[in-house]
C-alpha cells in the first residue's frame, strides 16, 4: 500500500483515512490468505500402510507345524504385500521365514493375550489380520485387506447359526489398525486380574469394550467347520476323551467362503474329513 501525505489532512480526516487504509489492509491480508489456501494445500498426515498377518502362539496347546501351516497356507492366498508374523515365547521349529516377536509380560495366558494387539505402541504400525492357528484358509483373502479400510472388523460369533440375531464377537479372525480401539488394551491392563475372572475369554472382553466403529465381516466369508460348513454333523468321543465328527464328511463351501474356523475339537490335523487333509498344508 503506497505511502501518503497526511498533510494534506486535517488532525481529524486523517483519523478517518488512517481508519480506512487500516481495513484496506487488513482485507488484502485476508484475501491473500484464502488465495494461499487455494494454491496450496494443506499437509496430510498419510496413515502407516504397511499390513502384517499376525498369528499368536502360546504354551504347547499348538505346534510349530500349525504357524507353519498357516504361514503355506496365507501365502498361496493373498496376493497382498504384507509380512507373517508369529507373537510367541518359542520360537523353535518355526519357519526362518516367519518374524518372531515376544509375548508381553502380562499377567495372562492363552487366548488373553489378544488384548495386545491393541495396544497403540505394539511392535507393528499398520493393519494387522489376525488368524487363530486352528484355521484353514483355501482361497483368496484379499478381501480381507480390502472391505472397509480403517474399520475394525471382526467375526460375528458362530452361535449366529441358531441365532440369526446374536451379536457377539469370535475373535477367531480380525483386522485393525494399530492405534484403533486402544482403550480395549488401555482398560484390560487397568484391572487384569478382574477382567479375567469376570469374562468368559478375551472374544468376551473385546465385545464388552468395543461399542462403535466396527464392522462384522460377512458371514459367508469366514465359516465355522463344525457349524455351518458341516451343517452340526454328530461329533463323538473317543477312548481318551478327543473329539472328531463320527462318520468323515464333505463340507458344504459358499462360492465366497475362504476360511474354516475350527472353534474346539476336531483341529484341522486331527480331523478325519479328507477335505482337510487336502487343504491344510
Amino acid at each position: 500500500m503506497p505511502k501518503v501525505d497526511k498533510s494534506q489532512y486535517t488532525k481529524s480526516e486523517w483519523k478517518i483515512v488512517r481508519e480506512q487504509r487500516r481495513q484496506e489492509k487488513n482485507n488484502s491480508k485476508l484475501q491473500k490468505s484464502v488465495v494461499d489456501e487455494e494454491v496450496v494445500p494443506q499437509k496430510t498426515v498419510v496413515p502407516n500402510d504397511k499390513k502384517y498377518i499376525v498369528c499368536l502362539k502360546h504354551g504347547d496347546k499348538y505346534s510349530a507345524e500349525y504357524v507353519n501351516k498357516l504361514h503355506s497356507m496365507v501365502k498361496r492366498n493373498c496376493t497382498h504385500d504384507y509380512e507373517f508374523v508369529c507373537f510367541t515365547e518359542n520360537s523353535e521349529g518355526i519357519n526362518t521365514s516367519i518374524r518372531i516377536e515376544p509375548l508381553p509380560k502380562l499377567p495372562v495366558a492363552g487366548w488373553w493375550y489378544k488384548p495386545m494387539f491393541f495396544n497403540p505402541n505394539l511392535q507393528l504400525q499398520g493393519t494387522i489380520l489376525f488368524f487363530d492357528l486352528d484355521v484353514i484358509i483355501f482361497n483368496n483373502i484379499d478381501y480381507l485387506f480390502d472391505f472397509k479400510p480403517g474399520v475394525f472388523c471382526i467375526i460375528k460369533d458362530f452361535n449366529r447359526s441358531l441365532r440369526p440375531d446374536w451379536q457377539k464377537f469370535n475373535s477367531s479372525v480380525f483386522r485393525l489398525t494399530i492405534g484403533d480401539q486402544a482403550h480395549v488394551y488401555n482398560e484390560f491392563l487397568q484391572n487384569t486380574n478382574s477382567h479375567v475372572r469376570r469374562f468368559h475369554g478375551d472374544q468376551d472382553w473385546i465385545y464388552h469394550t468395543v461399542r462403535a466403529n466396527y464392522e462384522y465381516w460377512p458371514q459367508d466369508w469366514i465359516q465355522s467347520y463344525k457349524w455351518e460348513m458341516r451343517k452340526r454333523a454328530k461329533i463323538i468321543r473317543d477312548h481318551k476323551g478327543n473329539r472328531n465328527f463320527e462318520q468323515p464328511g464333505k463340507p458344504h463351501i459358499l462360492p465366497q467362503t475362504s476360511v474354516a474356523v475350527f472353534h474346539g475339537q476336531p483341529n484341522p490335523k486331527d480331523c478325519i474329513d479328507p477335505w482337510c487333509k487336502e487343504n491344510w498344508h
